[in-house]
């Protein structure tokens, strides 16, 4: 009987599937990924070695992106980012078929319309970048390193309401870790509880 209770533990041990990936950590190496963009263009995380990157988990459906995107908000950080030589990739891992989901034809109009000032938008259809980030929410912001290393992680500002109005007074998380970044100072918040849509996986 132990004999076969051990050769059946054996077949599930096989037939489960094993972890991709470990979970994003802060001090360690980011997750390297491959991902195409809505121009067709295909990025890898390595090929951004000795540049600051932010990852930017988005939902155009989604109301707490909503918020930072009608309000310019997150327009105003890509911006003022990009132009400091920082790399910005917004991510959409909306499944085919889910809420927030584009095409590259609509994810660029999505990015005219809005004056989008991000590197690249990233289409993440079958969710294999967001998973191996642990994702959760959109938006769910990252910032790496120079040295490819993941020094923040969680939400854009400290206020989760899906109000314009709040962005004036909230403390922008991700602005203060890119800030400190350049200062060679100490993240104060490098890991916060990320709000907003959960991320509409497959």
């Amino acid at each position: 009987m132990k004999s076969i209770f051990l050769a059946l533990a054996a077949l599930a041990f096989i037939a489960s599937p094993m972890t991709a990936h470990a979970a994003p950590k802060i001090g360690e190496a980011a997750p390297e990924f491959t991902g195409t963009d809505s121009n067709g263009n295909v990025h890898k995380l390595s090929d951004f070695k000795g540049k600051t990157v932010v990852l930017e988990w988005t939902n155009p459906q989604c109301p707490f992106v909503v918020k930072h995107y009608d309000s310019g908000n997150m327009q105003k950080l890509q911006t003022e980012y990009t132009a400091k030589d920082v790399i910005w990739l917004s991510i959409n891992s909306s499944a085919i078929g889910k809420e927030g989901n584009q095409s590259a034809e609509e994810a660029n109009t999505y990015m005219d319309d809005k004056k989008s000032a991000a590197t690249a938008r990233i289409l993440d259809p079958t969710g294999v970048i967001g998973k191996a980030y642990e994702a959760k929410v959109t938006p769910h912001m990252y910032v790496i390193n120079k040295e490819g290393v993941l020094v923040y992680e969680g939400a854009i500002d400290d206020n989760d309401s899906n109000k314009q109005e709040d962005i004036a007074t909230s403390k922008n998380y991700v602005k203060a870790a890119l800030d400190a970044l350049a200062e060679g100072k100490p993240i104060e918040s490098a890991q916060t509880k990320a709000y907003g849509c959960g991320v509409k996986y497959e």
